[in-house]
């Protein structure tokens, strides 16, 4: 919430608008006085990695009222306020649609009752509207995430991640409690991301007899030699009869009939807590952004809107729509009908659903796939190593089991292959607990396969693959033209073939998203808050902070909007001497209007690639040279801390939902050699493209959108971004009043 207001006021005011904040939410605006406060751009700084929201919250009920709305009105047009931007929950953003509906008509009886003369309501006759949706729940339909979500989702999985090795070191079972009254999200994600044995939402309540069910599964799971069992409770978790499903009910299950040690978690506010992760600081900010654009770009016929994401495009939604769909699904929960709220969730929801029960259950007989249609799929790690390449893995070998086919790991890429036959089979217990961990458990290499193409024709033919999921950055996709290349001299590579990007630098054509690069960023962000911690204590410092990425600006510019830095150096803008003049003057004047307040650290980020001249560490000393002793600059590489680390939740959730979707494609692409060969589209890239999941051909990829020489897309979603992270971080010029 802190980004979104930072986003807010500095857009705000770099548009040549006044930007207020009003505390403690409308019982603020219904107070009025010094709860309305006017916002300077340095009001803002260090709130990014700020927890909580800093002008506070609180619930209202005079301004549920017509008689609090009226107070409210009045106050904001004494302080000069013609716009407001709520960021909360569906309740908080009906309230805001009620008192635009009404502002005529308050105007009106302001100016009866002698408060407001008709000169000083005459500027403000419309008021606009628009919505940022703040919940932790992530239960507003129409955008696949609210702001909070996946920072709570990441406590959730830190707290899980802790209990999974006390569980797995005594063979115990436990039962944890997340929030979500209505809503089954950070129950279900928490499950995905975790491997959890069985989750229990309020909108999919198990079927009738579900303690056989769920002990059925669990049985099945400690048969195959599982030392540990989680299960997740949502705290609104309910039966078919709407009887609650509590903890403590489950727990007693789990030790009556399986006679397992069992304890209770009960996470609570702790979900709430902390600082933001690194999509939640993007997220608010691009939306914050979008909100100021869309207050401008308001008319008094604009239905209220709502900013909303849709897998990676910042969107924007009918604000009462969003509403009347989200309360829609608690209506359908009260009358049984769990078929119709499920359908009112967004489709993402649902498709999740299905990814974790076909991931948990691997022994399913309805699932499987006709005896024919049956494949031997082989799985490769190509490149660097990425967080969330074994919750890829895990997805994909255990989906794959359950449809009735035979995964096999290539360990250590093609190099283990073709020097060491490192080929295993994946059964259900070698993956299991790989969800939470970071790195390659089967080993990565950047090497490609010509390097010894023949053989890798051989090995393939040898243990008769039927399909290839390839999971790695630049060299898998790199990788994977080769073998499409080869299809004409060795029929071996006429089977279908997929890569599904993970990769830090996110340069992989095709998606805008690599798996891995979110886990990059939030290693990232953690180390440059406690380097900022560090340049704002000495006050007049400033971190040199080199990211890596390769030729790829994507970690630099969306670590800059995170963190707030003062000027990102990228590999496709470069660095040249102006820029630098032109960045230290802005350092000089920064530091002269700090008057010794507080949060006065600054931050440059500079790609590893971003000039070959140019280095960290010149940067740096230019920058000392040219202080005359005023301010001192300082290095910080940190290296390969951002390719290391546990996974982040949004990319194991990611890597589960994309890796279900490759072998789904190389099942539905299944088809004699010929066939194959003659179908360019059977190779082919997973991606994320705007509001879509979409397949690409290798072939329309390799010619048109790749740059092979800076092994990137020749275009980039995120290369407009570095505007915002000019405007935002002053270096396009801070505005004074």
């Amino acid at each position: 919430m802190n980004a979104a207001v930072r986003a807010v006021v500095r857009m705000s005011i770099a548009q040549g608008c006044e930007a207020y904040a009003i505390y403690e939410g409308y019982e603020g605006l219904v107070q009025g006085g010094k709860f309305i406060k006017r916002m300077f751009w340095e009001d803002v700084r260090g709130w990014l990695s700020e927890g909580g929201t800093l002008i506070g919250t609180a619930r209202c009920k005079k301004f549920t009222e017509r008689s609090g709305r009226l107070q409210g009105a009045k106050n904001m047009v004494s302080a000069g306020i013609d716009a407001l931007i709520v960021c909360g929950g569906d309740g908080s953003l009906t309230g805001a649609d009620i008192f635009r509906s009404e502002w005529p008509g308050l105007l009106e009886e302001l100016i009866k009752l002698g408060e407001l003369t008709e000169e000083e309501c005459s500027p403000f006759k419309t008021l606009n509207i628009v919505g940022l949706v703040g919940s932790i729940d992530n239960d507003m339909s129409s955008t696949d995430a609210t702001i909070g979500a996946y920072s709570s989702l990441t406590r959730i999985c830190q707290a899980v991640d802790f209990i999974d090795a006390t569980a797995y070191s005594h063979s115990r079972a436990f039962v944890v409690e997340v929030m979500g009254r209505h809503c089954g999200w950070l129950a279900l994600m928490a499950g995905l991301s975790t491997g959890a044995d069985f989750v229990f939402l309020p909108e999919k309540p198990p079927q009738g007899h579900w303690e056989q069910e769920m002990c059925r599964i669990i049985k099945t799971h400690r048969a195959a030699g599982k030392r540990k069992t989680i299960v997740i409770v949502a705290e609104g978790a309910i039966d078919r009869e709407l009887k609650p499903i509590t903890a403590v009910y489950v727990r007693d299950i789990l030790v009556d009939e399986l006679r397992l040690d069992t304890r209770i978690t009960t996470l609570g506010h702790v979900q709430r807590g902390g600082t933001a992760c690194a999509f939640d600081r993007i997220l608010a900010t691009l939306q914050g952004a979008e909100a100021v654009k869309a207050v401008l770009e308001s008319t008094p016929d604009t239905p209220s809107p709502m900013i909303a994401i849709n897998e990676n495009k910042i969107t924007r939604k009918p604000l009462m729509d969003a509403v009347r769909l989200t309360k829609a699904v608690a209506e359908c929960i009260k009358n049984k009908d769990f078929a119709g709220a499920m359908d009112l969730r967004d489709p993402e929801f649902e498709e999740y659903h299905r990814v974790y029960m076909a991931t948990t259950k691997p022994d399913e007989l309805s699932e499987k796939a006709p005896e024919d249609k049956r494949m031997r799929i082989a799985i490769i790690h190509v490149g660097a190593p990425a967080g969330g390449m074994n919750a890829a893995t895990r997805a994909a070998a255990t989906f794959c089991l359950n449809r009735g086919h035979r995964p096999f790991a290539i360990h250590n890429g093609f190099p283990g292959l073709v020097r060491h036959n490192s080929v295993r089979e994946l059964n259900w217990l070698t993956v299991e607990g790989w969800a939470i961990r970071g790195g390659s458990e089967i080993g990565t290499n950047r090497s490609l396969p010509s390097e010894d193409m023949g053989m890798v024709a051989w090995f393939f033919q040898r243990y008769k693959f039927d399909g290839l999921l390839i999971i790695g950055g630049f060299e898998a996709y790199h990788a994977l033209n080769e073998l499409h290349t080869a299809r004409d001299s060795y029929p071996a590579f006429r089977i279908p073939m997929i890569c599904l990007p993970a990769t830090i630098s996110n340069n992989v054509p095709g998606t805008e998203f690599s798996i891995g690069s979110d886990t990059c960023l939030n290693s990232l962000i953690e180390y440059c808050d406690a380097i900022k911690q560090s340049a704002s204590a000495s006050r007049r410092r400033v971190f040199v902070v080199e990211c890596q990425g390769g030729k790829s600006g994507y970690v630099a510019t969306m670590a800059g909007l995170s963190v707030g830095a003062l000027a990102v150096y990228t590999p496709e803008e470069g660095i040249n001497l102006k820029m630098l003049k032109d960045d230290i003057d802005h350092l000089r004047e920064s530091f002269a209007n700090d008057r010794g307040m507080n949060r006065a650290g600054k931050l440059i980020l500079r790609n590893e690639e971003a000039s070959k001249t140019y280095t960290t560490e010149i940067i740096a000393e230019i920058i000392r040279e040219e202080a005359n002793g005023r301010f001192e600059s300082r290095t910080a590489i940190p290296g390969h801390v951002q390719q290391g680390g546990t996974p982040s939740p949004m990319d194991r959730v990611r890597a589960v939902r994309l890796a279900v979707k490759c072998i789904q494609f190389l099942e539905s692409n299944k088809k004699a050699p010929k066939e194959v060969f003659e179908d360019p589209s059977t190779s082919a890239v997973i991606g994320v493209r705007g509001a879509s999941v979409v397949f690409t051909s290798i072939e329309d990829l390799r010619e048109g959108e790749t740059d092979w020489s800076s092994r990137r897309p020749r275009k980039a979603f995120w290369l407009g971004y570095r505007i915002l992270v000019n405007t935002l971080g002053g270096r396009a010029g801070t505005p004074t009043e």
